[in-house]
């Protein structure tokens, strides 16, 4: 949506059906003949594409790779931590995510000027969030005197500062971050051993990732038949099903492979404190 509001032009990249993410193949044949100048790599459900090869092209071609990493908080690869591959990357701390203030996010970046603008436009385009070198800065370049800087709006913003309540909920999960990781992780290596045993379902090549933070338990079907005969089972064992994120949001574009992870495809919750005997149903569930 940003990049639509923005007045970019998207130019949808279809996915590797082995890793869910992009590809350097796919990528590559997506610059043919197109001047690419930013490239947006959603880590999707905790699984990482190959970002050893994708910052190559992306510095030889010099594209802005930013990072959406709203389902992938503590996910690694062996070449990168999920987050730390681009020029800035994005983190949602919404109610089902890994860590929940109920609302909100984040946003990573090593760039001064980008951290002192998301300050400013974070507090309604204000300086009063920058430390005090920066506000110096800032109002020296503009010519505001200490009066006139606490009213003084140095872009647009809006207020996307955390509450109270969604503060102390965050700083409060900080504490167990590393556990809420490894029992997600734990969760879907159980669930992945029981997919190498039905050759109905897909499976999803994880061997160049270190630390899997899974957000959910997906399951890719052969056929839309399948899937639906799957889905009937989870229906008939309690258990909710979803379309895998949005499902294919690129239709006129005629992404092959988004396209059969949206007819073929779901996912079912993960979460920290799944137990066994909950595991054991959906594991029951994937029996062919």
């Amino acid at each position: 949506m940003p990049i639509i509001e923005l007045g970019m032009n998207p130019v949808p990249i279809d996915i590797d059906l082995h890793t869910l993410n992009i590809s350097d193949q796919y990528l590559k044949n997506s610059l043919l003949g197109k001047n690419i100048t930013m490239l947006f790599v959603t880590n999707a459900l905790g699984f990482m594409p190959d970002y050893s090869i994708i910052q190559k092209i992306c510095r030889e071609r010099n594209i802005l790779l930013i990072e959406d990493n709203c389902e992938s908080l503590g996910s690694e690869s062996y070449y990168v931590k999920s987050g730390n591959a681009g020029f800035a990357s994005t983190f949602s701390f919404y109610v089902a995510h890994h860590l929940s203030t109920i609302e909100g996010g984040m946003v990573c970046t090593d760039n001064k000027q980008l951290y002192n603008m998301l300050r400013i436009v974070r507090a309604n385009g204000w300086d009063r969030n920058l430390d005090d070198a920066n506000k110096e800065e800032i109002r020296k370049q503009y010519n505001i005197n200490k009066f006139y800087s606490k009213y003084t709006f140095y872009d647009l913003g809006y207020n996307l500062r955390p509450t109270e309540i969604t503060g102390f909920l965050g700083l409060k999960q900080l504490r167990y971050v590393t556990k809420i990781i490894k029992n997600r992780e734990l969760n879907y290596n159980l669930i992945s051993a029981k997919i190498k045993n039905n050759n109905d379902i897909m499976p999803i090549d994880i061997r160049y990732m270190a630390t899997i933070s899974s957000f959910c338990l997906p399951f890719v079907f052969k056929t839309r038949e399948l899937k639906e005969k799957y889905i009937e089972k989870f229906n008939k064992a309690g258990i909710e099903t979803r379309p895998i994120i949005a499902g294919d949001i690129t239709k006129k574009y005629e992404m092959i492979n988004t396209s059969i992870v949206n007819d073929n495809g779901f996912y079912c919750g993960n979460y920290p404190e799944m137990t066994n005997k909950e595991l054991k149903i959906i594991s029951e569930c994937i029996n062919k």
